[in-house]
């Protein structure tokens, strides 16, 4: 905005504000004084009228002199642009009769009945309304009358308009008046005061645009003329300084200042990492502001056999200019033995917009004025060289400092692509299942909250399909974890074709799936659901020798909004009918009918509520299982296993785990079976070891050690009595915190057991990386001892290979005597299994074999 216009703009708004605001007050006050006026005359005539009236009356007059005086005081009025009437009121037509007067308007209805005066506005005329009040006096002639009944009502109606319209006349005319006068006197000085600044910033602009050079600063001279303002002869004064200032520093150091100021440049932050191609591209405006370089590229490797080339151009180039860059640029890549006809090149142009295009030199001269700096392993970024064009090569100082900026962007550059490319990898991989690549259950909420608020908004409906195999524990046991997981991926990517586009497809964990149908009902849904489970029988890995590996599923289905209306309501009736289809026989879809949703719901509801209350109101009882010590010898040990009360009957953990993890308040779970276990174990005085089960969940809250840590300090049971066993099955997917979560424990002195041992290929794995104290053999193998061979070798090698590690063993379903027996003379630490000892309330049970 230049600063006359904003002067102008200024005063008019001012002049503006100051004359609309004159405006409507005075015409206000005029209003107002008129209106008082008239009042005050309707106020005198009466007054005249009334005093008028007292003096005929009070001689005595007959019926025709008061309608002669009415007559006369109507017609007197009209000419004078008034309308009077007076108006008889009950009281005096009772003692006198009635006479022809107007009908009674709303007025004289309310002064009759008030007593009072009423003033209003209408069409412009002021109407006063008065009530004529009977006096002593005047009972001598009304004698019907009291003192302070109304006699009387006398109506005035006077006109102001014109009176009104004159005085806005007049006002009008001495305010345009003053307002163009006004005008004049703000637009020559405006003039004078634009004139005296443009001198003075054109003499500014003048020297400023002479400075090509920093050697210009000398000629550098702004004190030929002032404004005559004390601001502006300040600020030339300030610009006059920093030319002395900048002399003084800028002399025969060009090129250091430029590098310098270069470098300071190269900072990383996220909107740099976000932009790089940007901030590349400006990096190169900046290098121009010095240095002639109208192209910078830079050369990455993208794998093997493809990298790709970015160029970045100082002016906006032609296509010649274009295709000139690019086969130099290819003629140095070439020479690098990297670079042969194998290899795909992919380049990108960038450059900002710009009406003149950049001209470029002939290729001798281009050759000649490029220069590249590779390396010979790609170290940072996957970059492999950077170069750029540039006309100041041909002198050997600014040679050597463009060597050392290229080195520099090298660095710089390498590290901004390679921090690009791994924070776009971890927002891609926070949002995927790295093992099938398919979204997350992360992601699968959000998308799922989305989609419901859409059909919503829309009034459409979808559908989600909870898919989950069936037995697929079986392949991982006997094929191993990489078999099931080759499995999974080649399920996902079976899956993935058979749904249609669209479709949302994501892993929610383990061997479970959801399908997410947008814009489908029932029968839509139900169709898709067929296609799946026809993809599914196809799903096979062969494994040579050992067989072919395939799973079948099972699949439950839920429909906005004739099934639910919430994200957690929709999924937990669709999980629900598929373990309804495992249960009618697995390999199937569950096709949810009107009981069901009454059923489910119902269920679903009741059981989420019963196992809320139960954990707020701490119905939590612990239940002890013993862990005998087979020689006979030691305290020996208990399980607690948790149970709640729910309507009087003892719930176990298989009934009402799966809610409470899905309702997120396992780890509150936990916590009060620990404690609850724990007092019940000190009020007993049991000294073995107390086992307990943790939820996976558990691992991923960083407070559970903070609350672990308080419940057992109140307990007064020492931290090395109390033992954590962790599922081999639950570890899989949390390995790197399951181990920061084992050091915690482990530095709080409690003990660790690993159960189910055996249950998968992984096993020894863990066995390896974590410091177990006990061992716990997977059931089956315990109980198949007495009739399979290969069991019972594999039973004595895991007990051999826990004692050469000195771990405690414990094998688990000791169901009789005869199982009891073989694990004696295998030489196993404990037994577990109801032969030994059911499960009870007492923590005091009687341990040894």
């Amino acid at each position: 905005m230049k600063l006359r216009s904003f002067i102008f703009g200024a005063s008019a708004a001012v002049g503006a504000v100051f004359f609309i605001g004159s405006w409507i007050s005075n015409s206000q006050s005029f209003e107002n004084i008129l209106r008082e006026q008239v009042r005050q005359q309707s106020d005198d005539i009466a007054r005249l009228t009334f005093s008028s009236m007292y003096e005929i009356m009070s001689r005595g007059w007959t019926r025709e002199e008061a309608e002669h005086f009415l007559a006369t005081l109507r017609k007197t009025s009209t000419q004078e642009g008034l309308a009077v009437e007076l108006y008889r009121t009950p009281v005096v037509e009772a003692r006198y009769g009635p006479i022809e007067q107007p009908a009674f308007g709303p007025n004289v209805r309310i002064v009759m009945e008030t007593a009072e005066r009423h003033d209003d506005l209408v069409a412009g005329r002021v109407r006063t309304t008065k009530p004529l009040i009977a006096e002593e006096n005047c009972l001598v002639c009304h004698r019907n009358a009291s003192i302070g009944d109304v006699l009387g009502v006398l109506e005035i109606v006077h006109p102001f308009d014109d009176a009104l319209q004159d005085a806005r006349l007049a006002f009008q005319s001495n305010a345009i008046k003053g307002g163009l006068i006004g005008l004049l006197l703000a637009f020559g000085a405006i003039w004078w005061v634009e004139r005296r600044i443009t001198r003075s910033v054109s003499e500014v602009e003048s020297n400023l645009a002479s400075i090509a050079r920093l050697s210009d600063l000398r000629q550098l001279a702004l004190a030929r003329y002032t404004p005559g303002f004390d601001e502006f002869d300040r600020v030339q004064k300030a610009v006059t300084a920093l030319a002395q200032r900048l002399r003084t520093i800028a002399v025969d150091k060009d090129i250091l200042m430029f590098e310098v100021g270069l470098l300071e440049k190269f900072v990383i932050t996220s909107e740099v990492i976000r932009d790089w191609r940007e901030y590349v591209g400006q990096l190169l405006q900046d290098i121009n502001t010095v240095l002639h370089a109208p192209i910078l590229f830079s050369v990455f490797q993208i794998d093997d056999e493809l990298f790709d080339i970015e160029v970045f151009w100082y002016r906006k180039p032609g296509m010649a200019a274009r295709n000139q860059i690019e086969k130099s640029v290819l003629e140095i890549l070439h020479r690098d033995e990297r670079f042969d006809v194998g290899v795909e090149l992919h380049v990108h142009h960038h450059f900002p917009e710009a009406d003149e295009p950049l001209s470029m030199p002939d290729d001798d001269a281009l050759a000649l004025q490029i220069k590249s700096f590779f390396v010979d392993k790609p170290k940072i970024g996957s970059i492999v060289g950077i170069g750029v064009h540039s006309d100041t090569l041909r002198e050997p100082t600014q040679q050597l400092v463009l060597e050392s900026i290229l080195s520099t962007l090298l660095n710089v550059v390498g590290s901004i692509k390679a921090i690009h490319k791994y924070t776009r990898d971890l927002e891609y991989y926070a949002t995927r299942d790295p093992l099938t690549d398919l979204y997350n259950q992360r992601v699968f909420w959000e998308l799922l909250g989305y989609e419901l608020n859409r059909c919503n908004r829309h009034n459409t409906k979808c559908t989600l399909l909870m898919i989950d195999l069936d037995n697929f524990k079986l392949i991982n046991d006997h094929f191993g974890h990489a078999v099931g997981d080759k499995f999974l991926q080649n399920f996902a990517r079976a899956i993935q074709s058979a749904l249609r586009g669209g479709d949302i497809f994501a892993r929610y964990g383990g061997d479970e799936f959801v399908a997410l149908l947008p814009e489908s009902d029932l029968e839509q849904g139900y169709t898709v659901a067929r296609r799946v489970l026809e993809a599914a029988r196809e799903v096979v890995v062969d494994v040579g020798e050992q067989g072919k590996a395939s799973a079948s599923v099972s699949i439950g289905m839920a429909v906005y909004p004739d099934h639910a209306t919430e994200p957690k309501d929709m999924f937990l009736f669709a999980d629900t009918l598929m373990y309804k289809a495992k249960a009618e026989g697995k390999e199937r879809v569950a096709l949810p009918t009107e009981t069901d949703v009454m059923e489910t719901f119902r269920s679903i509801s009741d059981m989420s509520v019963a196992v809320m209350n139960a954990v707020n109101e701490r119905r939590v009882i612990p239940f002890f299982q013993p862990i005998v010590a087979v020689n006979g010898e030691g305290p020996g040990a208990v399980e607690v296993l948790s149970r709640i009360e729910i309507n009087g009957e003892i719930m176990r953990a298989d009934q009402f785990i799966e809610v409470a993890e899905k309702m997120g308040i396992i780890h509150r779970l936990d916590a009060l079976v620990i404690e609850a276990a724990l007092e019940s174990v000190h009020r007993s005085g049991f000294e073995g070891h107390v086992f307990f089960n943790l939820s996976p969940r558990a691992l991923v809250l960083s407070e559970f050690i903070r609350t672990l840590r308080t419940i057992v300090h109140q307990s007064k049971i020492p931290p090395n009595r109390i033992v954590f066993e962790i599922t081999e099955r639950d570890t899989v997917k949390n390995l790197s915190l399951l181990e920061q979560f084992f050091v915690e424990l482990k530095s709080e002195g409690f003990g660790l057991a690993i159960d189910d041992f055996g249950s998968g290929f992984s096993s020894f794995h863990y066995l390896r990386r974590f410091p177990f104290d006990f061992l716990k053999i997977e059931g089956d193998f315990i109980a198949n001892m007495l009739h399979s061979e290969r069991d019972r070798i594999f039973v004595r090698s895991i007990n051999e290979l826990a004692r050469a590690l000195n771990i405690q063993v414990i094998a688990e379903y000791v169901e009789s005597e005869e199982v009891l027996e073989m694990v004696r003379q295998l030489g196993i630490d404990y037994a577990q299994g109801y032969h030994v000892g059911r499960p009870s309330q007492n923590s005091n049970v009687k341990l040894g074999a």
